[in-house]
Formats: structure tokens, sequence, C-alpha cells
């Protein structure tokens, strides 16, 4: 699978029980985000996952 192109790159990010976020995984393309969102939630636990678009490496992200 080609690594997508740094503007199109997405992570998946998961918001534990404290209401921490953390970025389970990252570099990966829409598709690839979404149906490892899916796999995720399909797995019942309580934590929430959902999918972002990556910032440009370099950006202000305030």
């Amino acid at each position: 699978m080609p690594i997508p192109s740094r503007e199109d790159q997405w992570c998946l990010v998961r918001l534990d029980d404290n209401g921490n976020e953390f970025v389970v995984r990252s570099g990966l393309s829409r598709a690839a985000a979404d149906a490892l969102a899916r796999e995720f939630e399909a797995r019942g636990h309580k934590q929430s996952y959902w999918v972002r678009r990556q910032p440009a490496r370099g950006a202000d992200t305030t």
C-alpha cells in the first residue's frame, strides 16, 4: 500500500476514560484510518475512536 502524501495523511485518535487523547496510529490514508477506527470500535471498549487529518510537519497546532 503506498504511503499517502503529507497533505493527505490521517491519524486514528482515542479518548480514554480520563479524557486524555492519544494518537493510536498515524501516517494513514483516510480509508485506512476509517477502517481501523471501525475495527477498534467493533471491539466494544468504552474508549471513543475517531479519525482526523494530521497537521503538516512543522505546522503550528495551537
